[in-house]
């Protein structure tokens, strides 16, 4: 193999952790999967090992042995690369432990959670003057008096970690149309123990969601960054990315890199922002500071985000583009873009035309690779077996 440290991929379950995988393989990382369970992504030609252990959650204490032991027997420190929010509180959980076996940018510990929390990262936007959207968390007193009077209706009720309130719910948040809504909404929220807050909502149509990807090194320099807006997104309106642009917004630089900068940030990073219709000002929703649905199309704008992090981690050098052009590049994750589509002509925000326009031939796959096909062919038997089931 061209390195000899390893690259311990935390999670295929989604087609990140895929798209991680392959753009390491490819790039001759030797890597290793770890899951708690089989999944369709994990079959990849670029899987050197494919390691099943105990629950990051259910068994936190054994998987962090498991880590451990399976760090030992390496000749170098394994690079750890998180694919998921909730990996990424693992590690931030285990840090110190982590830490002395394996390797990954970041040396602050609670950095991490503390940008990923929409209440904590406050601290950070605030004395920089980036908007945010206003948000009022489940717990605080007089919630529904507050809602009413500083964020009014219709708003949403989004969770902080969203992988389990998507598996639990199917929704990646709430809309909420008045009190009782509201009410019923928190109630099994608390039921369920989902841990949300109430935020308001920004104006305006799919296409004035941004993101921001970047890489900043050690020194605070932003190496690679680029830009994108989402045209379709599922559940729709509020959802994850389904249909995407690569798209130059200039604005986005000088609201995030300021962020970065200040706390000392290294490693990769996506900002979500959105643009409020009525007055043009963008918001900064989310910051997501683990790997992003678009890591294949950053890939293929020659922007690596895997093997920056993984050569920034082991000490080597390492560079990417700084994209400010429209390159009329898009990104497609066709199994949830195909709902979206009819949701959207149903709702009529769509037209048969409107979807007709937009298309493009030539795009990026979340899933599908001529180099890699096992990973494709194994969720379309896994796609076309769910939707007969269902």
């Amino acid at each position: 193999m061209k390195y000899k440290n390893k690259a311990v991929v935390l999670g295929t379950n989604y087609y990140i952790g895929l798209s991680v995988v392959r753009n390491l393989g490819r790039a001759g990382v030797h890597v290793v999967t770890v899951d708690y369970e089989d999944h369709n992504y994990g079959v990849s030609k670029y899987v050197k090992e494919r390691l099943i252990g105990p629950h990051y959650k259910n068994q936190e204490k054994e998987f962090v042995k498991f880590l451990i032991d399976y760090a030992k027997k390496q000749d170098e420190k394994p690079v750890l690369f998180p694919t998921a929010d909730l990996y990424v509180e693992f590690m931030e959980d285990n840090f110190d432990e982590l830490k002395e076996y394996y390797l990954w940018p970041n040396d602050k510990k609670g950095l991490y959670r503390e940008l990923m929390d929409k209440q904590s990262l406050l601290k950070y936007t605030k004395p920089l003057g980036i908007k945010t959207p206003e948000i009022i968390g489940m717990d605080e007193e007089n919630l529904y008096q507050r809602v009413t009077e500083e964020l009014g209706y219709p708003c949403i009720v989004k969770p902080k970690d969203s992988m389990p309130f998507v598996n639990k719910y199917r929704s990646k948040v709430f809309m909420i149309k008045d009190e009782n809504m509201l009410k019923e909404k928190i109630e099994m929220c608390k039921r369920d123990g989902q841990d949300v807050f109430v935020q308001r909502i920004i104006k305006g149509p799919e296409t004035n969601c941004y993101s921001f990807d970047m890489y900043m090194n050690k020194d605070k320099e932003v190496v690679s960054y680029m830009t994108t807006h989402k045209i379709r997104q599922w559940p729709i309106n509020f959802g994850a990315s389904t249909y995407a642009k690569q798209y130059y917004v200039k604005e986005l630089y000088d609201i995030c890199v300021p962020l970065f900068k200040s706390v000392g940030y290294r490693g990769f990073a996506e900002v979500e922002l959105k643009r409020d219709e009525k007055t043009g000002t963008i918001y900064l929703v989310e910051v997501n500071v683990r790997f992003v649905n678009f890591t294949e199309l950053q890939c293929h704008m020659k922007m690596n985000t895997p093997m920056m992090y993984f050569k920034d981690s082991i000490g080597r050098p390492f560079s990417g583009p700084k994209i400010t052009e429209n390159k009329d590049v898009y990104w497609k994750y066709k199994y949830e873009d195909l709902p979206a589509i009819r949701q959207y002509v149903k709702t009529g925000q769509y037209s048969v035309l409107d979807v007709i326009k937009d298309y493009r031939f030539k795009k990026v796959s979340s899933t599908w690779a001529w180099d890699d096909p096992g990973p494709g062919f194994k969720f379309f038997n896994w796609a076309i077996f769910h939707r007969f089931k269902r």
